[in-house]
């Protein structure tokens, strides 16, 4: 039995056969359309979600599988005092497969050692987010090609941001070596994490303030939100969302096949009217992570391309 807690819990030929398994859902979904028949989903989500989640539940959906839940741990004996542990036990007697998205740090883990079916972690805390990267590289490979060999761009809050942490280590692990950082100064990547991307991987990574200075040169521009929260008064949030916020007039000087991403949701880091531009796949991203949360679900559940024997 396998779990997805983070994306090194698969090989890269793992991650880029889920990938190519996910395309080929993509332009061929009749053909997957019944192979999760008489499964299960557990989608257990102790914090909010609309993408995550709602594309877990359309993927298995469109396997001919079914789905049980919650979207508030509200509404779920947690709310009584039930412990993680306990929670999991159940549930593998009621579904085949669970993702769990959690506000603590390593809770899919603590959850896979409690668990007798796979657990796909949707989302902890500030740590991980495998499935955002699946996303994230099923979108890269459609409309770049290939995974690698790029100039890749990451903008807004690098501190904070999981989709960040978990795809600049994917993107390392299959061999790009250049990052540019675009940052304010209080939501730089983590000094941790930089050391290991430069130690385990031989990256160079090019840290900037503005993405004026290096938008020429970049081939995937990744934009995040800048966090209000994260600040200690609206000062200097006001001062410098709009230095992080991405325009028609900042994209005059990129390339023509650039291509812009953002894991969504967005707040004001991109205007309205760059979704015009034919570099602006955003929407088309959350679109592609339905198919390739297709793939994975075949691929734990051993069905469809999958299935042994």
């Amino acid at each position: 039995m396998r779990h997805l807690i983070e994306p090194e819990d698969f090989t890269l030929d793992e991650i880029e056969e889920l990938v190519d398994t996910g395309i080929e859902i993509y332009n061929n979904p009749k053909k997957y359309s019944k192979v999760c028949d008489g499964k299960i989903l557990a989608s257990l989500f102790f914090e909010p979600s609309t993408r995550t989640k709602f594309s877990f539940d359309s993927a298995m959906m469109r396997l001919g599988g079914n789905v049980i839940g919650f979207a508030d741990a509200d509404t779920s004996s947690t709310k009584k005092g039930e412990s993680l542990a306990d929670t999991i036990k159940v549930m593998g007697y009621y579904a085949d497969i669970i993702v769990m998205r959690h506000p603590k740090e390593g809770a899919p883990k603590l959850a896979s050692q409690y668990s007798a079916i796979p657990i796909i972690n949707g989302g902890d805390g500030g740590h991980q987010h495998p499935t955002q990267t699946l996303t994230d590289l099923i979108t890269i490979k459609k409309y770049k090609g290939t995974i690698s060999g790029h100039s890749v761009a990451f903008c807004g809050d690098l501190k904070y941001g999981r989709t960040v942490h978990s795809l600049i280590r994917t993107l390392a692990r299959f061999g790009t070596k250049k990052f540019v950082l675009v940052s304010p100064e209080e939501l730089k990547l983590p000094e941790s994490l930089k050391r290991q991307l430069v130690e385990k991987f031989g990256v160079e990574l090019q840290e900037v303030p503005y993405l004026e200075e290096v938008i020429d040169e970049v081939d995937i521009l990744y934009m995040t939100r800048i966090q209000k929260e994260r600040f200690f008064n609206e000062a200097d949030y006001l001062k410098l969302k709009n230095s992080f916020k991405l325009t028609r007039e900042k994209l005059k000087n990129a390339k023509e096949d650039m291509i812009i991403m953002h894991p969504l949701p967005r707040v004001n880091e991109i205007a309205y009217d760059v979704d015009d531009d034919q570099r602006a796949i955003y929407f088309e991203q959350s679109e592609m992570g339905v198919y390739v949360r297709m793939a994975l679900i075949t691929k734990l559940l051993e069905v469809g391309p999958y299935a042994r024997g």
